[in-house]
């Protein structure tokens, strides 16, 4: 098995930002100071996610297009197969090519209600490659998706889910964003264990800030990650502590960062949770800087 091999930190280290979309008028100001906040940044894209069930669709397509014709930045959107026909995805996938947007994070998704079993869509597509190669039989779009090192809740083996990753890949699939890990080692693991199958295309690391701890434990339960006892103990009689949170957040994440930057990941995916001061604190830390927003070309 081909090890990963360290390098130079100094290397140039790119990032991408994903979102959720807005429920009310005040989380959109929200999301919209973060975009802009983020935005000098420069990253490769940011993502813009799609609710169980397809039940953010319309507000995700609105957010998605809104960053394209507003903002410098290359927005992708998120899109599933659940419940939803194959003309009705197909319908959306035209949409996004005739709004510009040229990247999709093809999912499978899960069921509107929270903690039933997978059951594809009748007259859907039945899985994550079938999805892949209708979105690329549709248009030439870059495809992104997801990957598991810690295995995915459903799976039988982390085996099964790289040979599932392979099989997005052959679909059209161009690189992976990994769920949220906290043990840097199986990040590692799991890069090797995907090379030696054959997986050549980029696996990025997805990082989840732990400011909200509670919030956090709650999600990795519902995916599968799992909380190391270190980090739980961090946050031990901080509930009502949100500064010192901030600060061990920041910390926990600049950290593991480095780690993988050190053994040659050099893309870093970040679950903002529409919160823009900890991404940005850490990209700083990584050595990105501000650069100037190019102007918007005035009407004529």
């Amino acid at each position: 098995m081909a090890k990963t091999q360290k390098k130079d930190v100094n290397e140039r280290t790119r990032v991408s930002f994903e979102f959720f979309p807005p429920k009310t008028p005040e989380m959109e100001e929200t999301l919209w100071k973060s975009i802009r906040r983020l935005e000098p940044l420069q990253p490769e894209f940011v993502s813009v996610t799609y609710g169980a069930g397809g039940s953010t669709r319309e507000r995700t397509h609105a957010t998605v297009k809104r960053i394209h014709d507003e903002t410098s930045l290359e927005p992708v959107a998120h899109l599933t197969c659940v419940g939803a026909s194959r003309v009705e995805v197909d319908d959306v996938i035209r949409g996004y090519w005739d709004a510009g947007i040229r990247h999709i994070v093809a999912l499978r998704g899960d069921m509107p209600e929270l903690g039933a079993p997978y059951q594809p869509h009748p007259e859907g597509y039945q899985s994550t490659p079938e999805l892949i190669e209708g979105i690329c039989k549709i248009a030439d779009f870059d495809v992104i998706v997801s990957a598991y090192p810690e295995k995915h809740p459903e799976s039988v083996s982390i085996d099964a889910d790289i040979e599932l990753l392979k099989r997005k890949v052959d679909a059209g699939a161009t690189r992976a964003i990994t769920q949220f890990v906290f043990d840097t080692d199986k990040h590692i693991r799991f890069l090797e264990k995907a090379r030696a199958a054959g997986v050549e295309v980029p696996i990025v690391p997805g990082i989840m800030p732990t400011t909200n701890f509670k919030g956090t434990k709650r999600m990795a339960g519902r995916c599968g990650a799992s909380i190391p006892k270190w980090l739980d103990d961090y946050y031990i009689g901080l509930d009502d502590d949100l500064p010192t949170r901030k600060l061990i957040a920041a910390y926990v994440a600049a950290e593991q960062v480095n780690r993988l930057r050190s053994y040659g990941f050099d893309r870093f995916h970040f679950y903002t949770l529409n919160q823009a001061d900890l991404t940005f604190a850490i990209c700083h830390v990584l050595g990105l800087r501000p650069q100037p927003v190019p102007a918007e070309p005035e009407a004529v």
